[in-house]
């Protein structure tokens, strides 16, 4: 949600900021000059420089300050699965040790004994195929 917000904001910031420095014509133009003769009266060459460098410092500003919001956000998924990997290697290290019981399992003489029914060799493990003999 935040992230979406931000990301609004970038790209509206981005157009004002090439539509205020598109405006601008250099040293004593502006605005004033970019409209004709009667906006030159308003503005004149310092009042829409002054007007004209502030929005673009205002929108430079804002602009900085999304981009490095954004690049926070999009790294912070990063750390996240970089944790989840974390967790998982520990899990698979964990795997061979042997654990403390606990009051929630049961022990192994409360459970029930395996059924007669099963196949004989259920729990065998599967037997490997043979190497293959080498060429001469």
């Amino acid at each position: 949600m935040l992230s979406t917000f931000v990301n609004i904001v970038h790209i509206f910031v981005c157009l004002v900021l090439m539509f205020v420095v598109l405006l601008q014509q250099g040293k004593g133009g502006g605005m004033g000059s970019a409209f004709g003769g009667a906006s030159a009266q308003v503005f004149g060459g310092s009042g829409a420089g002054n007007i004209l460098t502030r929005a673009t410092a205002i929108c430079a500003a804002v602009f900085m300050l999304t981009s490095v919001s954004l690049a926070y956000m999009s790294s912070s998924g990063d750390r996240a699965l970089r944790a989840k990997v974390a967790e998982e290697q520990s899990k698979v290290k964990d795997r061979g040790t042997k654990r403390e019981k606990t009051d929630a399992t049961p022990s192994p003489s409360g459970s029930a004994a395996p059924s007669s029914s099963a196949a004989p060799g259920m729990n065998a493990p599967a037997p490997t195929p043979p190497a293959p003999a080498p060429s001469p």
